[in-house]
């Protein structure tokens, strides 16, 4: 049996949430890969939203068992709260979701490190959301983290101490006015994590090479989005973990030749949280207008995003370090109202046109080429079949299939898991 992923194609917050619930009836596990508690997917459906953090998107059906992988970082305060928000929906956490004993904790220490790291950078700062998700990453890369299966070791605390006291000298060595009661906080951390010790912790890449042996279907969970990859995004503008296709090899434990679609989600426009370059952002009334429209506002940290037109350069960039095989486009309805919409399809570089991603794409390096599309004023929100759609979105969606050479499967026209046309 095969592995499908679904992976974000922009700077993350392209409603990944949406398409996993909307996809999950079709698999036996959902397995998210990488990232930690700053990642929040939104879903919505029977009138009610939920925000998930670490918990992979398919916990709201019951014939779906749900996987944290060993990729991601978990912070167990975090998960505590996340796990009482599903309380009140009936949900059998406790057999429904598996953790990996591989995965990473965030300490209260990384939060702190976090912070201050911040602080100590002035304006200089990359907008970090100060959940020690880059310093939980650091000790892991650095061989001094401690992961979910230490928690069952006799000398967990002793291994806790030692990792804290050595964050304690590295906070103390930035010098900044950071104001906290580490006792509290570590109160606090060990509460949550006896809750932690209820759920079942598992070899999640046994487990899952295991199920594709009996026959199994898996959609491995992507957070961030691909720009944000430590390795192929916007560095230093990024997040700390692999965010592409490659991530979800190494965050699993599946090897390559097991994956087979790979769905790449993007929005018909383009957003941004936090810092880094961002060659088609708009600072007009035009790019407000997009973010009231598409309530564009961090899930967990609420933070407003960056809004702009489509950009292909970034986007066919992201389509093939991924190796992309089906489109999902979303928010197609954040654009009705518009009467002309912009398209990013070059880069002057540098005095050069060109269209791939380059090394840096500060703008004083790089100025964007559009194209016009013609826009349409009708409410997509109440649509259910792709004919329905005005014939200027179709000649839009057409257009970008033809830039990108990958088919758009699904455009989504609402945050309702029914507001999905599948083309």
């Amino acid at each position: 049996m095969t592995v499908d992923l679904l992976l974000g194609l922009q700077w993350g917050d392209e409603g990944k949430g949406k398409i996993v619930d909307v996809l999950t009836s079709k698999y036996d596990i959902i397995a998210r890969f990488q990232g930690g508690p700053n990642a929040g997917h939104t879903l919505e459906f029977d009138g009610i939203k939920h925000v998930l953090r670490t918990v992979p998107s398919g916990i709201f059906h019951k014939n779906s068992v749900n996987i944290i992988g060993n990729g991601v970082v978990m912070d167990p305060v975090v998960f505590q709260k996340e796990l009482e928000g599903l309380e009140k929906f009936n949900i059998d956490v406790k057999t429904r979701l598996l953790i990996s004993r591989k995965a990473h904790l965030i300490l209260p220490t990384h939060r702190l490190l976090d912070a201050a790291s911040e602080a100590s950078k002035g304006k200089a700062k990359i907008g970090s959301t100060l959940k020690g998700i880059g310093p939980t990453y650091m000790d892991k890369t650095g061989r001094n983290g401690i992961r979910i299966g230490d928690i069952e070791m006799d000398d967990f605390k002793e291994r806790y101490r030692a990792l804290a006291d050595k964050h304690q000298a590295m906070i103390d060595f930035y010098d900044v006015d950071l104001q906290y009661d580490l006792k509290e906080l570590e109160e606090e951390f060990f509460t949550a994590v006896e809750v932690l010790k209820e759920l079942t912790f598992i070899d999640s890449e046994e487990y899952l090479n295991k199920a594709m042996r009996e026959g199994k279907s898996i959609l491995a969970e992507g957070a961030q989005g691909s720009l944000l990859d430590i390795d192929f995004g916007t560095y230093p503008f990024v997040t700390s973990s692999n965010t592409t296709a490659a991530g979800a090899c190494t965050g699993l434990g599946i090897a390559p030749n097991r994956v087979k679609e790979v769905f790449g989600i993007f929005k018909a426009y383009t957003t941004r949280v936090g810092s880094g370059p961002f060659p088609t952002e708009l600072f007009d009334e035009v790019g407000a207008t997009m973010a009231k429209v598409g309530n564009e506002f961090g899930s967990v940290t609420g933070r407003a995003r960056r809004c702009g037109w489509l950009d292909l350069v970034a986007l066919k960039y992201a389509v093939q370090v991924n190796g992309v095989t089906q489109l999902y486009m979303m928010k197609g309805d954040v654009l009705s109202g518009f009467e002309t919409l912009k398209v990013c399809t070059a880069y002057e570089y540098k005095g050069e046109r060109i269209n791939h991603l380059p090394y840096n794409i500060e703008p004083e390096n790089v100025t964007p080429v559009y194209v016009e599309k013609k826009g349409w004023e009708a409410d997509l929100t109440g649509m259910s079949t792709y004919e329905e759609l005005p014939q200027e979105l179709k000649k839009y969606i057409e257009f970008i299939e033809k830039e990108l050479e990958v088919p758009i499967k699904v455009i989504s026209v609402g945050p309702d898991r029914k507001q999905t046309i599948i083309k």
